[in-house]
């Protein structure tokens, strides 16, 4: 990241924090604990745009393989044999599609970024369950049936998972509008170019 613009790098960073915030920050809902880091890899897609977006996760999912105790339960090499590891790897392909569906919109709004996230959060599902089924019944020898990780990965994940699609959405609306979003050079020179002809 050192060859960034200054406001890009500080940006970067600041997720790769929010990100490892938002990991440790338990939300208690009846016998399940949630977290806000889905929160901050949705909103690093969307703030940030697909390539930041992706390079900010990704930092954060390196840092934590480094040995950097940046995930739930610590971190280091041996994170990759966790059933859950597939989440992290789903993080950044995640981030990276809210943030390039989310430049393609011809009108930014709540609707439209909720749909977005939805997207992100069905990428989400589809690694991490088959991360997780595939890691717990071939590698780690701790078999669960096909279904029953669907149910308790998917179906009852579901309900507070969206509730923080509709928090991002609307989130990522307000930072849009008070110009903090981070757009490609090619959108940029699109905009100038669309003075020029105005």
């Amino acid at each position: 990241m050192k060859h960034l613009p200054l406001r890009e790098l500080v940006l970067c960073g600041l997720f790769v924090a929010l990100i490892t915030v938002g990991t440790f920050v338990r939300i208690p809902v009846g016998t399940d604990v949630y977290t806000l880091q889905f929160l901050f890899t949705l909103l690093a897609g969307l703030v940030l745009g697909a390539r930041l977006g992706a390079l900010a996760v990704g930092t954060y999912v390196l840092l934590g393989l480094l040995g950097v105790p940046v995930f739930a339960t610590g971190g280091g090499p041996s994170y990759v044999l966790q059933p859950t590891f597939g989440y992290l790897l789903s993080f950044i392909l995640q981030a990276w599609f809210c943030g390039a569906f989310a430049r393609r919109m011809k009108a930014v709004s709540f609707r439209s970024l909720l749909l977005v996230n939805v997207g992100g959060m069905a990428i989400v599902y589809l690694i991490g369950i088959s991360w997780f089924y595939i890691f717990s019944n071939y590698v780690l020898a701790a078999p669960i049936a096909f279904w029953a990780a669907i149910f308790y990965c998917g179906v009852l994940q579901a309900p507070p998972d969206f509730l923080l699609c509709v928090a991002a959405a609307g989130l990522a609306l307000r930072l849009q509008r008070a110009g903090i979003w981070l757009y490609p050079a090619s959108f940029e020179t699109q905009d100038a170019a669309a003075a020029r002809e105005a």
